[in-house]
């Protein structure tokens, strides 16, 4: 099953310190989940200013247990960048998957 993901960072005065700590692990976690065909794309959310607030990512687990054993492992939850997290399902149009 696919998923769309909505993680809105925290915006306390830490919040960027946070996300700059967990980033590398973060990405280096995206790239191996990329490579396995679990996570399909992904964005940093943006405000006015071009300053991260956030991230969307399309992901494909099995099921909504396995997508929520990885987000107790995910980098960004783990270092409390991220306070709310939207999960909804979703279905890639073929077009946009790779061959």
């Amino acid at each position: 099953m696919q998923y769309i993901i909505s993680a809105y960072d925290n915006n306390d005065e830490q919040a960027m310190d946070r996300r700059l700590m967990a980033r590398e692990e973060h990405l280096n976690s995206v790239e191996r989940r990329f490579k396995s065909g679990e996570h399909l794309y992904g964005a940093a959310m943006l405000d006015e200013d071009g300053k991260m607030i956030g991230s969307v990512m399309i992901v494909e687990y099995p099921s909504r247990k396995e997508l929520d054993n990885w987000l107790k492992v995910e980098p960004y939850v783990v270092g409390k960048v991220w306070h709310k997290i939207d999960i909804k399902p979703c279905r890639v149009a073929p077009m946009f998957m790779k061959p």
